[in-house]
């Protein structure tokens, strides 16, 4: 008489049962991912100092502006001050530095240096010196009154020596634009 639970027929028999439950798991129609949640930022109001031009172009004139920032870091905060910069002052007498539609430079902090990358048309911008050193200081000083150290310039991304005046390849510091 043959024996029923002979070693083959016991690994035959659990290798079927394994196929049947693998086809089983294969067959199973697959779980739908829940969608992601995706949560908004709040927008919360935040004062900045923004300075503009006078209207001889000789001293800076502040602007306490309120912007919409949904992060509280310094950069958050520098970029919408650029931001406003860029769309000019609100009060009479004062005068923007760049002309409308002009997009607004970005800025990155490392540490408490700013790096401000200025669009390269702001090469076409053609100022004398005066309008020039007002373009550096207004952005300088903007962006030093929500703390930092120093404002190193780039233009279109890469180091410059200059814009058309101004010498560029060292940071400006907030005395460098004290007499504005």
């Amino acid at each position: 008489m043959k024996r029923v639970f002979s070693l083959f027929n016991v690994v035959s028999a659990a290798l079927l049962g394994a196929a049947a439950y693998a086809y089983q798991e294969v067959q199973r129609p697959l779980e739908t991912p829940a969608a992601p949640r995706l949560e908004l930022q709040e927008r919360r109001p935040v004062k900045v100092k923004v300075y503009f031009s006078d209207a001889q172009v000789q001293t800076m004139r502040p602007e306490t502006r309120t912007v919409q920032v949904t992060q509280d870091t310094p950069v958050a905060l520098a970029q919408a001050a650029l931001n406003v910069w860029a769309k000019g002052p609100q009060t009479s007498g004062s005068l923007p530095v760049v002309p409308g539609g002009k997009e607004a430079p970005n800025v990155w902090r490392r540490g408490t240096h700013h790096y401000v990358n200025l669009p390269a048309d702001y090469l076409t911008l053609r100022y004398g010196t005066s309008g020039e050193r007002m373009l550096i200081c207004t952005l300088t000083r903007t962006l030093l009154e929500g703390g930092g150290q120093d404002v190193t310039f780039l233009v279109d991304g890469r180091n410059v020596e200059t814009l058309w005046h101004l010498d560029l390849r060292e940071p400006y510091r907030a005395q460098d634009c004290a007499d504005q």
